[in-house]
C-alpha cells in the first residue's frame, strides 16, 4: 500500500516588536562616574550611549511590551498563541519570568518558559521555538529576547559597564505547509572557554545549624576577558554563517541583510569584511542602545522592519554569540 505523503511544516514571520527603558546613560554621563571618554568608547566599541531599567522596569514588562507590539503587527487573537520563549539570564523571577509574560498578555492557551543562553538566546530561542512549530505541536509563537544587564553591571569597572544596556525585542512566528522561511540554523557550545565571560554566584559560606553549612544566594557582577570575547567572535562567527549559507546553497552576495549580535560595532565590520557583505548591508543600532544580550538581535529587526529596511523576502542572515561559550547562526526569509 502506498504511503500517505505529508506535507511538510515551515515556518513564517508574521511581527516584530521591541521595547527600551526611558532612562538615556550617555558616554558623557559614564565619563563623571568612571575613567573615560566618548571618544575612547565610540572609537572601540561604536555605543554613544544605552537604555537603563528605572526601578519601575524589569525583564518581564519589557518582554511583555515587545511581545505585545509583534502580536499587534501579527494582528493575532492573542488566545490562538501556543508557545511563548523568553530567552534571558537576568529574569525578574530566577524560577521564570515568561509565565508572568504569558498572564499579563492574557494568552491563556500558550505554554510558557524561560531559555538562558545569554547573548546567544534569542537565536537560541527561535531555533527550539521553530522546532515546535515544524514538528506540528504548536501553530503559533512569540520568541522574546529581554535582558536588564544594569543590575548586574560593575558601575565602578570602567572597562565593563560601558557595554550593556537593558531592552526587549520579539518575533512572532507561524507554522505553514506552505513554505518554510526558516532556511537553515546551526548552534555551537564550547564550555571549555566559559570563564572568558560569565554571571558567576556569589560563593558565601554560611551554617543553617551545628555543621550544617549551606552557600548563600546571590550573583557576582558581570566577569569579562574583553579580548579573548572579541578573538572568539571575529574567528567564529564568520565561520559559522559561511558554513550555514554553504550547507543551505546560498551565496552571501545573496544575503540582504547581516543581522548580528550588537557586542561591539568593530566585530560586526570585521564578520561582514570576512563574509564580503558590503558595510551596507549590516545592520547595526550599537550607538544608541549597547549590548543588550538575548535583546539585541530583535531589537535591531525589530527597528529595521518598522522603517522598512527590512522588506518581504528579503534575506537575512543572523548570529548570535557570547557567554557559555555559544554561538550560533540562522539564515531566514523574512515574511
Amino acid at each position: 500500500m502506498e504511503g500517505i505523503k505529508l506535507k511538510q511544516i515551515g515556518v513564517s514571520f508574521k511581527g516584530s516588536g521591541s521595547y527600551v527603558p526611558d532612562q538615556i546613560l550617555t558616554n558623557q554621563k559614564i565619563s563623571k562616574k568612571v575613567d573615560t571618554s566618548d571618544e575612547w568608547i565610540k572609537s572601540r566599541t561604536g555605543i554613544s550611549e544605552r537604555r537603563i531599567s528605572s526601578p519601575g522596569d524589569n525583564v518581564t514588562e519589557m518582554g511583555y511590551e515587545a511581545a505585545l507590539t509583534a502580536i499587534q503587527m501579527a494582528n493575532w487573537d492573542i488566545k490562538t498563541i501556543d508557545l511563548i520563549v523568553l530567552a534571558t539570564s537576568t529574569p525578574h523571577d530566577l524560577f521564570g519570568s515568561a509565565p508572568s509574560i504569558q498572564s499579563k498578555l492574557g494568552a491563556c492557551n500558550a505554554v510558557a518558559f524561560d531559555l538562558t543562553a545569554a547573548c546567544s538566546g534569542f537565536l537560541f530561542g527561535l531555533v527550539t521555538a521553530s522546532q515546535f512549530l515544524r514538528g506540528g505541536s504548536f501553530k503559533r509563537a512569540i520568541v522574546i529576547g529581554a535582558d536588564q544587564l544594569s543590575s548586574f553591571v560593575d558601575w565602578n569597572d570602567r572597562r565593563s559597564c560601558i557595554l550593556f544596556g537593558d531592552g526587549a525585542g520579539a518575533l512572532a512566528i507561524e507554522a505553514t505547509n506552505e513554505f518554510d522561511n526558516f532556511l537553515g540554523f546551526d548552534m555551537r557550545t564550547d564550555g571549555g572557554r566559559g570563564s572568558f565571560l560569565n554571571l558567576p554566584s556569589k560563593n558565601n559560606k554560611d551554617s543553617i545549624i551545628d555543621n550544617i553549612d549551606f552557600l548563600s544566594g546571590g550573583f557576582s557582577s558581570i566577569q569579562m576577558n574583553g579580548q579573548e570575547v572579541y578573538k572568539f567572535a571575529v574567528r567564529e562567527v564568520p565561520i559559522i554563517i559561511d558554513e550555514l549559507l554553504k550547507k543551505t546553497n546560498y551565496s552571501s552576495h545573496e544575503v540582504d541583510w547581516l543581522v548580528l549580535h550588537q557586542a561591539n560595532q568593530r566585530i560586526l565590520d570585521s564578520v561582514g569584511e570576512r563574509l564580503k557583505i558590503p558595510g551596507e548591508k549590516i545592520l547595526s543600532n550599537l550607538e544608541k542602545y549597547g549590548n543588550t544580550s538575548a535583546a539585541t538581535i530583535p531589537l535591531m529587526m525589530d527597528e529595521a522592519i518598522r522603517n522598512n529596511r527590512i522588506k518581504q523576502n528579503d534575506i537575512i542572515a543572523t548570529s548570535g554569540f557570547g557567554a557559555g561559550l555559544s554561538w550560533g547562526a540562522a539564515l531566514i526569509k523574512w515574511g
